[in-house]
């Protein structure tokens, strides 16, 4: 996901993309805790979503 897809969307889907995101991040989380094989850098992805997200909600606040 890049930014500039993020400043076309309102508050409303960018706080339901951020709930998705944060349970994908849970589920990604679990799945590596449990042993199972996933790649490291999905959870960093993930993190890294969450961060633009927010950032991006912070923005249409001010």
């Amino acid at each position: 996901m890049k930014f500039v897809d993020l400043l076309k969307k309102d508050a409303k889907e960018l706080c339901q993309m951020c709930a998705e995101l944060k349970k994908e991040h849970m589920n990604l989380r679990i799945l590596s805790k449990t042993t199972q094989d996933i790649k490291t850098s999905a959870i960093r992805a993930c993190k890294k979503n969450i961060a633009r997200l927010k950032t991006r909600l912070r923005q249409l606040e001010k």
